[in-house]
Order: structure tokens, then C-alpha cells, then sequence
């Protein structure tokens, strides 16, 4: 499907206006077709190409520079940005975090106990028949972005009560170390996929665009697995890093 058929799409299903034309600009800035410190339309050209007010086309601009794609100056115009905004791949990925990775709100999708084999994600020793619990979370960045589908799945069996919890906003590990689950490790995989027209309309963005998904996995002391979950990220609003501080080292 061609972009602008699927941006068709997205007007059909009541996407904002402003929504529609800001997919277009990230669609160019990622193909290329803006290359890094080319200048982008004015909220002039933006109003004459799409018939929008001033409004809505400061907005496209203004959240474009939100998210990194952009940068605004007063008098000269607004500029494709080097790169998108940074996140440390290690604090992402920490089972251990306290607050949750993403720090913007959560939007609960769904929530339900299904078979293991339902799950849409691998979990290694957990019989297809054995109920897991099967959460999705929409989760938002500070400049409230949609940025990221979480699915997770956790045996019934280790967390009966996890229905009784506010889902929007629970981090598994905590409820496991108030209900004296052991944890032993997690393991997190970093996979390449394609966003299917369902999750691309989540992310507000178009089908068939690369992304990142980050697949974790979650061991019990005794081997078992405790947890599998992954977060598919949206494309162009992460650059992730690790970093690693060397110190004590003599000048050469």
C-alpha cells in the first residue's frame, strides 16, 4: 500500500487532520526525502498545500520538533534535526525499574486471562493450554506521543490476583516483589519487525514502516519463566544508546 493510500486510510478511520499531514512530513524526513538541516514548509505552505488554519499547521511543525524531527527558529524556519530524541537501551530494558520506562502516560487496551498459545509472543516452557494473563498498553511519551504497543504475559498460576491491580500503570516486578515472587534474570532480545495497519494506527504512523521491538523474558529461581513481554516502538521518535563511563584510566 502506498503512503498515500494509507494515509487515506487513516482520514477514513477519523484521524486528525493534523495527525495525517505530520505522518506525511516524518514519512519524507525518514525516506530522505528531507535530508538532516533541509528546511521544511512554512505554516504558510503548510495552510495553502492542505487548506488548514494557522493552527493546525503551527501544530504539525510544533510537535514534529517535540519529538526531534525538528527544529524551530524564530525568523528562519523550521529544519529537519539531526536526529530523533535519545533513551539509554539499559534503563529501557531494567526489569528492576521502579517508574516506568516510558515517562508519559499509559493507556490500557486490553486486558483478559486467554491460553498461552493466544499470547502473540513465545514463552518458553509454558504449556499452550496453561492461562496466562494477557495485558496491552499504549504508552505515551512526555509531549504525550503515542510511542510504543506493550503486550505482557504472566502465568495465572504465579499472579492470581493481578486483575485487582491498576493495569494502566503496573510494573510486573513490583508486584511481584510485593507478593514474594523470585525472580532470578530477565533476558531482553532487540528484533527487527514491520508495523502491521493495526499497530501502525496505534502509533499514528503508516503500515509497513521498519521499527525496533524490544522482546523480554522473565525467570522465576526455580527455572520457570515468569514473564514475557515486548515493547514495539515506534519508528523515528527513539534513538537508543548504551553507554559506559570509563574512569581511572591513565592518560596516554
Amino acid at each position: 500500500m502506498t503512503l498515500r493510500m494509507d494515509l487515506l486510510t487513516l482520514w477514513y478511520m477519523g484521524i486528525p487532520v493534523y495527525v495525517r499531514i505530520r505522518t506525511e512530513l516524518e514519512h519524507m524526513i525518514r525516506s530522505g526525502e528531507f535530508p538532516p538541516g533541509s528546511r521544511l514548509p512554512t505554516e504558510a505552505e503548510l495552510q495553502r498545500q492542505h487548506s488548514i488554519s494557522r493552527a493546525t499547521a503551527q501544530r504539525v511543525l510544533t510537535e514534529l520538533a517535540q519529538v526531534g524531527l525538528a527544529e524551530r527558529y524564530r525568523r528562519r524556519g523550521t529544519f529537519v534535526a539531526d536526529g530523533p530524541r535519545q533513551e539509554s537501551l539499559l534503563r529501557f530494558v531494567n526489569p528492576l525499574l521502579e517508574g516506568p520506562e516510558i515517562p508519559g502516560r499509559h493507556e490500557l487496551q486490553s486486558a483478559a486471562v486467554i491460553p498461552a498459545k493466544d499470547a502473540d509472543i513465545r514463552l518458553p516452557g509454558v504449556p499452550d493450554g496453561e492461562p496466562v494473563h494477557h495485558i496491552q498498553r499504549l504508552k505515551f511519551d512526555i509531549d504525550n506521543n503515542p510511542i510504543a504497543v506493550e503486550l505482557s504475559a504472566i502465568p495465572f498460576s504465579l499472579a492470581p490476583s493481578l486483575h485487582e491491580e491498576d493495569l494502566t500503570h503496573l510494573t510486573v516486578y513490583d508486584y511481584f516483589s510485593r507478593h514474594d515472587v523470585p525472580i532470578a534474570k530477565s533476558r531482553v532480545y532487540i528484533e527487527p519487525t514491520i508495523l502491521s495497519q493495526q499497530t501502525a494506527t496505534q502509533l499514528m504512523t503508516c503500515r509497513g514502516q521498519a521499527a525496533i521491538r524490544l522482546r523480554r523474558l522473565t525467570w522465576l529461581t526455580n527455572g520457570k519463566l515468569a514473564e514475557g513481554m515486548w515493547h514495539l516502538i515506534r519508528p523515528s521518535l527513539v534513538e537508543f544508546f548504551v553507554e559506559h563511563s570509563i574512569g581511572g584510566r591513565a592518560e596516554e
